[in-house]
């Protein structure tokens, strides 16, 4: 299989968002449309083959990409700014699985965030999940947890206050009952590793610290 060339985001793409999020606004937007081609669209097309073939070759699964739309939909909020001043990229396994967990990418301004996790479930996945929290896998995802929170390794928090029914309010595993969603983190605080030549490798690292979890939400039945 061959591999892309692509290594890491141009020095500017930073300093584009950054501009962008000093003038957020049509007119800037267009008279700078050739810069963010160059500098951000392109690239994070490059990036998504490169990265899309180093998960095939660490884990064997073939992943579908999804790169997030610049342009913010106003419709219902108060913001009408009309430009996201980062870059949301994520992909998923071509497999089939009840959960389907991700790998997420977010390049800001100011940081760059790294993880995976399951969002957005429907009723009869969030069942799914939370009858194998309440049997046999709780236990697991419990350690899995401690093992990446002991590496600074970020975890969503439960939307819920209480444990929903039918399970009990005390159950050993209230806390991740209490999730409707379940993903962990690895922040980064300077965006500029992502211009960086490691940057492939420095995700790549993130991946293999993740995928216990990964896997786990990959194995719920």
């Amino acid at each position: 299989m061959a591999v892309s060339i692509f290594s890491e985001f141009p020095k500017e793409t930073i300093l584009f968002l950054k501009k962008l999020k000093a003038n957020n606004s049509r007119d800037w937007f267009h008279a700078n449309k050739k810069t963010y081609e160059q500098v951000l669209k392109q690239p994070a097309h490059d990036f998504c083959t490169t990265f899309s073939q180093r998960l095939l070759l660490l884990t064997g699964i073939e992943h579908e990409h999804k790169i997030f739309r610049i342009n913010r939909d106003i419709r219902f909020s108060k913001d009408k700014t009309p430009y996201n001043t980062h870059l949301h990229i994520s992909f998923f396994p071509m497999q089939n699985t009840s959960l389907k967990p991700g790998w997420h990418f977010s390049l800001e301004t100011q940081r760059m965030i790294f993880g995976t996790g399951i969002f957005a479930l429907e009723k009869d996945q969030l069942d799914i999940l939370r009858h194998h929290i309440a049997g046999r896998g709780g236990k697991q995802l419990s350690s899995i947890t401690s093992m990446l929170q002991s590496q600074n390794i970020r975890i969503s928090e439960p939307e819920l206050k209480r444990v929903p029914k039918p399970f009990a309010p005390n159950h050993q595993h209230a806390n991740l009952l209490r999730h409707k969603s379940y993903s962990a983190w690895v922040d980064f605080d300077d965006p500029q590793i992502a211009t960086q030549s490691t940057f492939i490798d420095t995700l790549i690292d993130a991946v293999e610290m993740l995928q216990p979890l990964n896997n786990w939400l990959a194995e719920v039945k």
